[in-house]
């Protein structure tokens, strides 16, 4: 027994350092029973955002609380996912899910730099961390942590674990994974960046908040470089691309909200979110559903550009308000001082918020949103010369300190400008279908969410004068009817009301002319005559077919100058009508939804004017119509409209009493489009404001670019529509200096023979005095 008295301290000298490698196994032994399923790994089926899209399928809006785009590994390319394990892992490939020589590097890097300086982390460990770990730094959570690395390791091919990295990790501004974050920082897909681009990417997982190359351009920048240098070392990129690499500018797509999409169509997006909360509620933003639109991407641009430059050309005519407000520049007398103090000032797009610095007799020297220091000179200052002295009190006056807006016009130089009280509103589609090629619901979404194309009613002016017409075709009344341009005076003793004294808009009054003369004129007294005559119930009715709310069209002789209310997408709706020949079609949005799968689980089903569309009116009613619009754009309110060089373009201009609402409405045989212009709160847009001038501009600019190259269309004259010579009198007459159109069944007397009753119209075209 004496003998053997050292073999126990021996045992326990020998066992003694196996002791915590015993007590890891055992721990590890346990524990692993008790780790996560893989599940979440192997179904992968993150949270992923509701996508809109264009109909060309340009990304044009986004809603969820993580912005995420997945992508196979085969599709990343072979840079990017070496840029990533230059960045974190360089031996994934070669480890089992924890990188022991890894460890021993950083460990001896930390220690020669007396502090932690470098982490051990695997790409697996970070997807163990990501999926099912919290990220406090204790050691239960780091052997937790490994052991489920090894787990993954064994259940996961290495391209299937580093697949999961690249779409999960969070990379800031709302973006996980990295296709997502290409697009938030650098509006491109993976296969679009540069090496140097990529290196940004790459550094961003280890500090998404500090390496923002937005936010924090100068850290992010020492990273990238950081990461450019591991790729050459690696033998990953070669010496003449880690020198490019270097010198690459880095531009980033800047954190301003209107530049998160190729194309603004954020009215549009948000019908589409309302309409797809109402059938999914929350799933709506978490099961990943696509939904494309019916918006032509050049159509939206267009029509976004052509509001803003409308409304800022009307907002100029009125002259300049002042200074938003002023800064202090005692208090704020750093860039970053000056930075904070613009910072809640909003964008609007163009309209860039600026500090005044400085003034001297040549310009104005500002710093604007973002830091860029610009000078203001010559034209520049035109728009507020006024306010450049000294007269004007201070808050009217520009100074130093004052809060402006200024931006970059086409001819690439600054000029003072203001954010626009008045709103606007577009809307154009196909006539046929009633598929919503563009749509502008105000001057700047992020200002004013309120949609005025859907949501606004207010009253169309004369533009509503084309359906009191169209009620009269069927009436009886021809384009050649005679009707008395005259003062008139109604008892509006029944509606509580005094004696109502109709006015034309540009006064005066011109006696006798045919229906055709007084809506190219957009004649009041004759549209008023017109309806008298076929009565306010029938018409109250008529306009129905249109899409019209009658209980928005009251039964009264306002109606004829467009006192009733109506939404622009309404207006649009009714002049589909008269442009694809009679048919009443449903304008709609959403082509299609698909869901997370890329399964379509909604298809538009729209009726087709000709193909299942309800004819509402005659095809003669619709192509005499047209053809009398056509001469409101070749000779009336719309002649402006003949700049754009095209014969076959149709439309009424409308402006409501006191100018408080300008409208245009008109349509080319594939394209119909209205646009409105007039403030929230109704008042006077300015006594010389009409549709003509404030709303017809912002339809021509969209038209020029939509119908640029597009061949002229003629209207096709439908069976049982006659022409005849006639005279001003209305009359047939084959010395008439007039050509007009008729319903076969309804040709006007002939010069000599006898008229019927001037008091009624229903007969043979008959004329009302």
């Amino acid at each position: 027994m004496t003998s053997r008295w050292w073999f126990y301290p021996a045992l326990v000298v020998l066992v003694l350092p196996l002791l915590p490698i015993l007590l890891l196994v055992f721990a590890a032994i346990v524990t692993y029973p008790t780790l996560p399923s893989l599940e979440t790994l192997t179904d992968y089926r993150p949270k992923m955002p509701l996508r809109v899209f264009s109909a060309e399928g340009t990304l044009i809006g986004e809603f969820g609380e993580e912005r995420r785009e997945l992508v196979k590994i085969d599709d990343v390319p072979v840079l990017m996912k070496k840029a990533i394990l230059a960045a974190e892992d360089d031996r994934f490939y070669e480890h089992g899910g924890v990188d022991y020589i890894g460890v021993l590097r950083a460990a001896y890097s930390n220690f020669t730099s007396g502090g932690v300086k470098q982490g051990a982390s695997t790409i697996t460990m970070q997807v163990a961390r990501n999926f099912f770990l919290s990220k406090e730094k204790t050691l239960s959570r780091k052997f937790n942590e490994m052991l489920l690395s090894f787990k993954i390791e064994h259940n996961l091919t290495k391209d299937e674990i580093l697949q999961l990295y690249i779409n999960h990790i969070y990379l800031g501004q709302r973006s996980y994974g990295f296709a997502s974050a290409a697009q938030v920082y650098f509006a491109k897909s993976l296969n679009q960046l540069s090496p140097a681009e990529m290196a940004m990417l790459a550094g961003l997982p280890k500090a998404p908040a500090t390496f923002n190359p937005v936010v924090n351009p100068e850290r992010a920048k020492l990273r990238q470089m950081y990461i450019l240098r591991r790729m050459h070392d690696l033998g990953y990129i070669t010496k003449e691309q880690f020198e490019q690499a270097q010198s690459e500018p880095i531009v980033t797509r800047q954190a301003n909200r209107h530049q998160e999409y190729p194309v603004n169509a954020s009215y549009v997006a948000e019908m589409v979110r309302q309409e797809m909360y109402d059938r999914f509620q929350d799933d709506a933003y978490t099961q990943g559903y696509s939904v494309y639109t019916t918006i032509r991407a050049q159509d939206q641009a267009a029509a976004y550009a052509s509001v803003r430059k409308g409304v800022m050309e009307y907002d100029h005519r009125h002259g300049y308000r002042g200074p938003e407000g002023y800064v202090d520049l005692k208090k704020n007398n750093t860039d970053e001082l000056l930075d904070e103090a613009l910072e809640d000032v909003p964008d609007s797009d163009d309209l860039i918020p600026a500090i005044v610095l400085s003034i001297n007799p040549k310009g104005i020297r500002v710093h604007c949103k973002g830091g860029q220091i610009v000078e203001v000179r010559g034209e520049g200052l035109r728009f507020a010369q006024q306010t450049l002295g000294n007269k004007l009190a201070l808050n009217h006056r520009i100074r130093n300190g004052s809060l402006i807006r200024v931006y970059k016009n086409d001819k690439d130089f600054w000029e003072i400008t203001q954010l626009p009280q008045i709103e606007s509103a577009f809307v154009s589609a196909n006539p046929r279908d009633g598929a919503i090629y563009a749509l502008v619901g105000g001057f700047d979404f992020y200002r004013n969410q309120f949609n005025h194309v859907t949501q606004a009613w207010r009253q169309p002016g004369s533009s509503f004068k084309p359906f009191i017409y169209s009620a009269a075709l069927e009436k009886g009344f021809t384009p050649a009817s005679i009707i008395n341009d005259a003062p008139l005076v109604i008892d509006l003793s029944q509606t509580g009301e005094e004696l109502w004294q109709p006015k034309n808009f540009e006064g005066g009054f011109d006696g006798p002319m045919r229906m055709r003369q007084g809506l190219v004129r957009s004649k009041n007294l004759v549209s008023i005559r017109i309806l008298q005559a076929i009565g306010l119930e029938y018409a109250q009715d008529y306009v129905t077919k249109f899409g019209f709310d009658k209980d928005k069209i009251k039964p009264f002789l306002t109606m004829a100058l467009g006192a009733g209310s109506v939404t622009p997408m309404q207006l649009m709706g009714g002049y589909s009508v008269f442009a694809n020949g009679g048919y009443r079609i449903m304008p709609y949005f959403i082509q299609r939804i698909e869901d997370g799968q890329g399964k379509v689980i909604s298809q538009a089903a729209p009726v087709v004017a000709g193909q299942g569309a309800e004819q509402v009116i005659d095809v003669r009613n619709a192509f005499t119509m047209v053809n009398m619009m056509q001469d409101v754009v070749k000779h009336g309110t719309a002649i402006r409209a003949m700049e754009l060089g095209r014969q076959d373009l149709a439309g009424k201009t409308g402006t409501t009493s006191d100018s408080m609402d300008a409208w245009f409405a008109g349509f080319h045989p594939t394209l119909v489009a209205v646009t409105w212009i007039g403030y929230d709160n109704p008042q006077s847009l300015g006594e010389k404001e009409t549709g003509g001038g404030a709303a017809l501009p912002i339809w021509m600019g969209y038209m020029e670019k939509m119908l640029k190259g597009v061949p002229e269309i003629e209207y096709s004259i439908p069976d049982h529509i006659v022409t005849a010579r006639i005279n001003d009198n209305g009359l047939r007459d084959p010395n008439g200096t007039h050509t007009e159109y008729f319903y076969e069944e309804n040709l006007p007397p002939e010069q000599g023979e006898s008229v019927p009753d001037s008091s009624k119209p229903a007969e043979a075209g008959g004329q009302l005095f």
